[in-house]
């Protein structure tokens, strides 16, 4: 079993939610085995990114996205699955070009688009 740890970004997400609902979302990462994470499968991902391996796990409608070292797992990130920041991490577009697509007013065109079809 794994000491979990949250960064600020994960706390601030998981304090968004009432207490039973925090335990349901962090039940998937606190029963992870060291198995697991070397032959990940289905809701369990991994990836590399700047040389550096990362683990993607679904828990409900969250996605943990964190890394390991030794007996520790460190979550970096706590986003919905159907959030902006979460297609751009999974798609590998770095921070300043998120920033850089929420602010372009045909993008926001765009999405306003699809909800009209």
């Amino acid at each position: 079993m794994y000491q979990v740890t949250f960064s600020s970004q994960a706390m601030h997400e998981l304090n968004q939610l009432d207490q039973l609902a925090q335990l349901d979302v962090v039940e998937p990462i606190t029963g992870l085995k060291p198995e697991d994470l070397l032959h990940p499968r289905e809701p369990l991902g991994r990836f590399t990114r700047a040389g550096k391996e990362f683990y993607r796990l679904r828990a409900g409608d969250f996605r943990f996205y964190f890394d390991a070292h030794g007996e520790k797992l460190h979550v970096n990130y706590i986003l919905h699955k159907n959030s902006l920041e979460d297609f751009l991490l999974r798609n590998k577009l770095p921070v300043s070009e998120q920033q850089l697509v929420e602010q372009h007013s045909k993008f926001w065109k765009y999405l306003e688009s699809l909800t009209k079809k």
